[in-house]
């Protein structure tokens, strides 16, 4: 850590859902924000403005979380704006649902590219650059575990994003840098709701022994906790699904 107590977190995906939850509970927790975002400016710059007027911190910066270059050029901003990097919250993925033996491997291997390559490209940055008392934190999900049928490439993707947690927690042996993964079960987002029916949903939501869906405010918690004091919690998928599994 520098000097300065103000601590500096990039979140990918901050533009809406689970990400934009993630955002606004860090600079709530005092911590400035840069915003990524791959597509939605307008809806980057909302998650700001949201931040900014409850008298927090953060800017958005656009990047392909697959390009090292431009996952490059986004820790490069996070320094030369804020002086470095402290915490990386790795929320962006996407979810494409089929049976395997129907699925197009199209959408499997852009499913691979975001979520495989583009966790390894930002935690390869993570890994360069995050500064000493710092957290990294990937995006799992509990299908890994709960086995839901359609979402098997879903959740093979997220299973590469397990063992890489494990393994680099393991690799960052002596720079006080913890590395774990957050791992939600069905929550109440547009990438979640999108396409369910009614039936579908309310059979998720009851699921849970809490008979509920997750809502973002529930895993930026999480978040927050592995971003902050959970500093003897380390190479570890923590599952926030409210008890389903």
């Amino acid at each position: 850590m520098t000097e300065s107590t103000q601590r500096i977190a990039i979140v990918t995906g901050g533009s809406g859902g689970i990400g934009r939850a993630v955002a606004e509970r860090l600079a709530a927790d005092g911590m400035s924000v840069l915003v990524h975002y791959a597509g939605n400016p307008r809806r980057a710059e909302e998650t700001v403005d949201a931040i900014v007027a409850a008298g927090g911190t953060a800017t958005a910066f656009r990047a392909d979380v697959a390009d090292e270059n431009e996952v490059a050029a986004l820790f490069d901003e996070a320094e030369r704006r804020y002086g470095g990097v402290d915490v990386v919250v790795h929320t962006a993925g996407i979810m494409l649902l089929a049976p395997l033996a129907e699925l197009d491997l199209d959408d499997l291997d852009r499913m691979h590219r975001t979520n495989i390559r583009g966790t390894f490209v930002v935690d390869q940055q993570a890994a360069r650059r995050v500064r000493s008392g710092g957290a990294i934190i990937n995006f799992s999900t509990s299908v890994t575990k709960i086995a839901l049928p359609g979402y098997t490439a879903y959740a093979a993707s997220k299973g590469a994003v397990d063992a890489m947690t494990l393994i680099l927690a393991r690799e960052l042996r002596g720079r006080d840098i913890t590395v774990n993964a957050v791992a939600p079960g069905p929550t109440a987002t547009p990438l979640f709701l999108e396409g369910k029916e009614q039936s579908v949903v309310d059979h998720m939501a009851s699921m849970a022994p809490l008979e509920r869906l997750g809502f973002p405010a529930d895993i930026a918690e999480a978040v927050a906790f592995l971003a902050g004091p959970a500093r003897w919690v380390n190479g570890q998928v923590l599952y926030a699904n409210g008890g389903i599994i």
